[in-house]
């Protein structure tokens, strides 16, 4: 290897026309990296790929474990409605109306142009007593055009007779997080008894009430009650399609396992509905983080409520279209629950009211494994430490922790999708590029840095807008080069296209196959062709 590696040096410097003097230096160069590669490089990568197989190993296992749970739960497990009490709720000639408790939906948004009107009209929608029900619309909006659109889309539903209420608040502290806790302390809410949260792009069906109150009415161990995602346009392109094939593992699989093993799992921030007392005993809404949601959820889980999955119960939502928006809400959803982690782990250890496997459950399998070590082994084992051994020789790497478990891991992965089966490989390329982002994300949020509580809404577009993109598709050219450009891609993807170029020319393991694909998807995201492109107007 040594020969070669001497003879291709001297081949390419003559090719390029290079003096002796540049020969000797090239020479030096080789000569250094042999020396210091046997002694200094491959004990550390080494090192490296011994930490990344740790990380397989507990991926893998918490991965099988998780399917293992979730087919003897479809097999042999009951349904929501059979594990808690449900029962539908029916009219009372006595009590009339006041049967029914007292419902306030909130929907928090912000400068939401293309789909505020979905949202407030699905949640005026909603079938239930319009005495016992309130819509209560959080605008942070900083567009007066927006605001004022937004305020007479609820006047209008007012006139209908809905009992809605427009508020507003003079700054935008705390975010999506502020706004809700602002909500909660207006005189009407102290009538209310449960509380449904949708952000601006979801349209709940009109019996969604039905559905799930009756849960938190008849069990009083129960804090929450969550509804699955459905997502209108997954069809948009391949990014939304690789974006669904994720998701609906979350959905599918994680949220069902948590639900029906510990009653614990993250809130979604939406599609929910909450008992109110559940949220005030946990604390109420805090904006510590970027993940007001699953922040509150731990803490009402330490305090020992419930939550129950619906996972026969969809709410339509918008998946972001634009590669710009996916990464932004994929810093979001990668920083957040690390800085969580990091700042209540203390309060988990030291909680004494819920038991031993509830806290290994959340500290483990929910933080540790899924919010933390999946995001990194990802990027550093697939695309910084396996291209690397193909340099250094003297590395073992074992197939079994390079090919096989992550095989495994990824097939369990696609079978909650299977419509998306063939596009296996293209969401493997997919998300270890965006695990470049999430790996980022997630150091910050572990060690508290810069953008740790950086909070950018996720641009929706809407029907009507994405109508109008055809009628601009002319319009793309003035999509600027440098506007598309995402230069930390560019970087990975020329490393490991160096790596595969070297395993080509002088390797035998055959990884260059893997390493070329994987090189060409971040030159593909780097140079920005992936996603929906809205023009400049």
């Amino acid at each position: 290897l040594a020969t070669m590696g001497r003879l291709s040096n001297s081949i390419f410097s003559q090719t390029m026309g290079q003096s002796p003097s540049e020969l000797d230096m090239t020479q030096q160069l080789a000569d250094l990296w042999r020396q210091i590669r046997g002694p200094i490089v491959a004990p550390l990568l080494q090192l490296s790929v011994n930490l990344c197989l740790v990380m397989v190993v507990m991926m893998f296992v918490e991965r099988v474990y998780m399917c293992l749970v979730i087919v003897v739960v479809r097999v042999f497990g009951k349904k929501p409605e059979r594990r808690y009490k449900w029962v539908s709720i029916k009219d009372d000639l006595e009590l009339a109306n006041s049967a029914y408790p007292m419902v306030l939906v909130q929907i928090p948004m912000y400068n939401e142009k293309e789909v505020y009107q979905l949202s407030i009209g699905a949640a005026c929608g909603l079938s239930w007593p319009s005495d016992r029900i309130i819509v209560q619309v959080l605008d942070d909006s900083t567009d007066p055009i927006i605001k004022e659109l937004v305020q007479m889309e609820c006047q209008r539903w007012a006139s209908k007779g809905v009992n809605i209420k427009y508020e507003i608040r003079d700054n935008r502290n705390g975010y999506k997080a502020g706004a809700l806790k602002e909500g909660m302390k207006h005189r009407y809410v102290k009538e209310c008894d449960y509380v449904a949260i949708f952000d601006a792009d979801f349209q709940p069906d009109p019996e969604f009430l039905w559905r799930t109150v009756p849960f938190l009415m008849y069990n009083p161990e129960l804090g929450l009650v969550q509804a699955r995602w459905k997502f209108v346009n997954s069809d948009e392109c391949l990014m939304t399609r690789m974006q669904e094939m994720s998701l609906y593992y979350h959905f599918s699989v994680e949220q069902e396992v948590g639900s029906s093993t510990y009653s614990f799992f993250g809130f979604n921030g939406t599609a929910g509905v909450w008992r109110i007392n559940a949220i005030n005993e946990a604390g109420g809404w805090k904006d510590r983080t970027t993940v007001e949601d699953m922040d509150l959820a731990v803490r009402a889980s330490l305090r020992g409520w419930k939550f129950v999955y619906l996972n026969d119960l969809e709410v339509k939502n918008e998946l972001p279209s634009t590669f710009k928006a996916f990464r932004f809400q994929q810093h979001r959803w990668s920083c957040g629950p690390a800085n969580l982690f990091r700042k209540i782990l203390p309060d988990i250890i030291e909680n004494k009211k819920v038991k031993f496997w509830k806290k290994f459950h959340v500290i483990y399998a929910f933080f540790l494994v899924r919010k933390i070590v999946a995001h990194i082994v990802t990027f550093v084992f697939y695309c910084v430490v396996i291209p690397a051994t193909v340099l250094v020789p003297e590395v073992h790497l074992p197939k079994w922790g390079a090919i096989y478990m992550p095989s495994v891991i990824t097939i369990l992965n696609a079978l909650s999708t299977l419509r998306s089966l063939h596009l296996l490989v293209f969401w493997i390329l997919f998300e270890n590029v965006m695990s470049l982002h999430r790996t980022k994300a997630t150091f910050i949020g572990l060690l508290d840095l810069g953008r740790v509580n950086e909070w950018i809404v996720t641009e929706k577009l809407g029907d009507a807008f994405k109508s109008k993109l055809g009628k601009l598709a002319g319009k793309r050219a003035r999509l600027k080069f440098g506007e598309r450009m995402h230069v930390l891609e560019l970087l990975t993807g020329i490393y490991i296209f160096f790596c595969a170029s070297y395993d080509l020319a002088f390797g035998h393991n055959h990884f260059y196959i893997y390493l070329f694909l994987q090189a060409a998807a971040f030159f593909i995201m780097g140079f920005g062709y992936i996603g929906t492109f809205v023009p400049n107007s």
